[in-house]
């Protein structure tokens, strides 16, 4: 039995134990609902007022960022615990994300969670490209 609570959480599943191609589970990625945490100073009751998101970024180990995103927002309830501020967010699509934040940056999904994965810069750039 899976911890997958959503369909994009099966399709990652899939993917980890080789019953799914990547190239398919990166389509289905690209057209689903992520939350991404924001910085909450400009929220009410944790729906984001201004169009100017303050995204929760991570250093990495290279000196650039990642992005944090999660399947769903119960997902981030325990991460963003250790990051004061990022009570809030915004549910969306890389697609919106590659537009309104552009690219530079690797993406962890889901961190700290089995279900998940780290895309690096490289990654990332190559899926904004199939965006366009």
């Amino acid at each position: 039995m899976s911890d997958a609570r959503n369909d994009i959480e099966e399709k990652l599943l899939s993917a980890q134990e080789g019953r799914l191609e990547i190239d398919r589970f990166m389509e289905a990625l690209m057209s689903a609902q992520l939350f991404m945490p924001v910085h909450d100073g400009n929220t009410v009751m944790n729906i984001q007022r201004s169009t100017r998101a303050q995204p929760l970024t991570i250093d990495a180990e290279d000196g650039g960022k990642q992005l944090v995103l999660f399947t769903s927002p119960d997902r981030a309830r325990d991460f963003v615990r250790d990051h004061p501020g990022y009570g809030g967010g915004i549910l969306t699509d890389l697609p919106w994300i590659f537009e309104n934040l552009g690219v530079g940056f690797g993406i962890l999904l889901n961190p700290g969670n089995d279900i998940g994965l780290d895309l690096e810069v490289a990654d990332v750039a190559q899926l904004a490209r199939h965006t366009h």
